[in-house]
């Protein structure tokens, strides 16, 4: 097997883990379980507070001190034991706790993941720009898959999917211990303080246009939280009304179409980034939550199905072009021996502070306008779209970076 197909492999697997319960937790702990909205805000949260230290810690570990496919493995194999733990929880504090153990070890994975695939494509002479997109793409291809397994066998709100998880964490545990070998760089000796803790990739805060971005990427990983949490949630509320409808019958293959624009858009980010950079880039990204999040407010599963089919295809710009576009930016922009560091630091705003206020507040958001059991969605999701807005008009303002072609990481 070539090496390109060996990390298509590796990533398939990678995102099959949490696509087989990402989309599909919330209805599974709201539907079955009968969660509270800010319950299961603050389990999804639960990504957002392990991504606040556990992938710096683990990229700082990655660049020094052992290979960064055998903590990529480790991590897989105790993430497989957690989730058959909470596929038998059903008390909420204990499910935030194993959440939480399960979150520490799998979120750093999606770092360690890009660098694992940047190291050995730099090993083989590829250009990372341009040959990652195609391989990352089988990412979203092995999410998607997941998703439909869940549907087809109809356990979107049964603990099962989380067995199945669990044994494709399994899998790419062993699978990721047969890697080529990706060692932590060399550094120089009589490091400063902040070096040898580790810290390295916080200096880029120094740059101001850095600082902006990681901010941004802050709040903007705030809004995709949202709809991980609620997406399916809000699609079992039609149950009523709409009963017979596809979208409530399969509400995974419906939030699936998100996953399949993804694949589309992915393979686009190199002409976008090469011809408009990274902040255009960012900015398409901000509008496309717009509309995300207004179009789900305006939508229904009967004449209202073509607004939220359109939703779903726009969440592949909004996710895209600013979570794989920001991976290849800081690539591009830290230096090589705090490679892991700085992905990890991205993480950490991101899926860290980011997902932890989008979890947090997103829950607060659903529970405020929900009176007697009953959610008013379309205020809820015009909040949303209005938070997206706001970013929108800011960002164009606050990031101030003048585009150069994005050239191959020469190393």
């Amino acid at each position: 097997m070539s090496i390109k197909h060996r990390l298509m492999l590796m990533n398939f697997l990678q995102f099959f883990i949490w696509g087989a319960w990402l989309i599909s937790l919330g209805g599974y702990m709201i539907v079955t379980l009968k969660f509270t909205g800010g319950q299961v805000g603050s389990i999804y949260a639960t990504m957002g507070i392990a991504s606040l230290f556990m992938p710096g810690i683990l990229g700082i570990v990655a660049d020094r001190w052992i290979n960064a496919e055998k903590v990529l493995a480790m991590c897989h194999m105790i993430g497989a034991v957690l989730l058959v733990w909470a596929a038998n929880v059903q008390d909420p504090n204990v499910m935030f706790w194993v959440m939480l153990l399960n979150a520490m070890v799998y979120m750093p994975t999606i770092a360690l993941n890009n660098t694992v695939s940047y190291v050995v494509l730099e090993q083989k002479g590829f250009n990372i720009v341009k040959d990652f997109p195609p391989i990352r793409v089988w990412g979203t291809i092995g999410f998607i898959c997941a998703m439909w397994l869940i549907d087809i066998f109809k356990i979107t709100v049964s603990p099962q999917q989380l067995y199945i998880s669990a044994g494709a964490a399994f899998l790419l545990g062993l699978y990721a211990f047969t890697m080529p070998q990706c060692p932590p760089a060399k550094v120089q000796k009589n490091k400063s303080l902040v070096s040898s803790l580790g810290l390295d990739a916080f200096v880029l805060f120094k740059d101001s246009k850095m600082a902006v971005f990681f901010i941004f990427a802050m709040l903007i990983g705030a809004a995709l939280q949202v709809t991980n949490t609620f997406g399916q949630a809000f699609l079992y509320d039609f149950t009523a009304e709409y009963e017979s409808y596809f979208a409530v019958k399969h509400p995974s293959l419906l939030m699936s179409v998100s996953q399949i624009s993804e694949t589309l858009f992915i393979l686009a980010i190199p002409f976008f980034l090469h011809r408009f950079g990274i902040k255009k880039v960012m900015i398409i990204s901000i509008w496309a939550w717009v509309l995300r999040f207004a179009l789900f407010g305006l939508g229904n599963p009967g004449s209202g199905l073509i607004l939220l089919i359109l939703s779903m295809i726009i969440y592949g710009m909004a996710f895209d072009f600013f979570n794989i576009s920001g991976s290849l930016f800081v690539e591009q922009e830290a230096d090589p021996t705090m490679r892991a560091s700085a992905q990890g630091l991205f993480m950490i705003m991101t899926n860290g502070v980011g997902a932890f206020l989008g979890g947090m507040l997103s829950g607060w958001v659903v529970d405020f306008y929900t009176a007697d059991g009953v959610k008013d969605w379309q205020s809820i999701w015009f909040v949303f779209a209005a938070y997206a807005l706001v970013l929108a008009i800011i960002f164009p303002i606050a990031f101030r970076y003048k585009h150069k072609p994005l050239q191959a990481v020469q190393h």
